[in-house]
């Protein structure tokens, strides 16, 4: 099995570091390799910025299928480009938010995200509800750092852990999901900070969900249906 990590940003940090991440939870015989887009946005944390990539994430997914990859991560918690991209390839593709949404509402009765930004919190919020799951999420919360900020480890642990203990004690999420893919390797050092203060939440780890839920449906013969994501019309289309 074979899985390309598409990085919908310029720069080659957040590709690399997605792949190390993902090599702990995927499957022995599971193949991971990544690519990143050469123009668009350095980080995303609006619409405009996923606007700007959506083209050189689709040009990097349809180059995965012809490579002879398997499935594809878009590696960012705001799914961008995912449905425009299912309509151009057969091989299955997902981005962070719904594997994340879908392991949290299967463990428990309400959730919440900690993301990075507020001005990204509109877009979860229409990410839920596309899904259908906006019910199921007690809070979302921010940290207030951007992306390109988040290589401060104990800065962001400290940011994290504020944040989830008031969607805990103060909105009553039962789970923790991490709003950002940028948020590397910090899944074990959460629960352990978490469980001695007695907060015995499950926190999801974006990367981990996504690599996990690919491989089944790779494992499962199962891709997106074409009935939902209909191969675009041949026409001319000026570049």
């Amino acid at each position: 099995m074979k899985i390309r990590i598409v990085s919908p940003i310029v720069g080659d940090w957040l590709v690399n570091e997605s792949i190390q991440e993902a090599d702990q939870f995927k499957s022995p015989d599971t193949e991971i390799d990544g690519a990143c887009i050469e123009k668009g946005p350095t980080s995303i944390e609006s619409t405009y910025d996923e606007i700007l990539a959506n083209p050189y994430i689709l040009e990097k997914v349809i180059e995965a299928e012809k490579d002879g990859c398997d499935g594809v991560f878009v590696t960012c918690f705001g799914d961008p480009a995912v449905d425009g991209a299912r309509e151009a390839v057969s091989i299955p593709v997902i981005g962070a938010f719904r594997p994340s949404a879908l392991m949290a509402s299967a463990i428990c009765n309400r959730w919440s995200v900690v993301t990075i930004l507020k001005e990204v919190v509109p877009l979860i919020r229409n990410l839920a509800r596309k899904l259908g799951i906006e019910g199921n999420m007690a809070s979302i919360r921010d940290i207030d750092t951007p992306v390109l900020e988040l290589d401060d480890r104990d800065r962001l642990l400290t940011r994290l852990l504020e944040q989830i203990d008031k969607a805990v004690v103060e909105d009553g999420a039962e789970a923790i999901v991490l709003g950002c893919t940028g948020m590397l390797g910090l899944g074990k050092a959460l629960k352990e900070a978490l469980s001695r203060e007695g907060r015995e939440v499950p926190v999801v780890e974006p990367t981990a969900a996504a690599i996990g839920f690919l491989e089944s449906m790779i494992r499962s013969g199962i891709s997106h249906s074409k009935v939902t994501y209909p191969k675009p019309r041949e026409k001319e289309r000026i570049l």
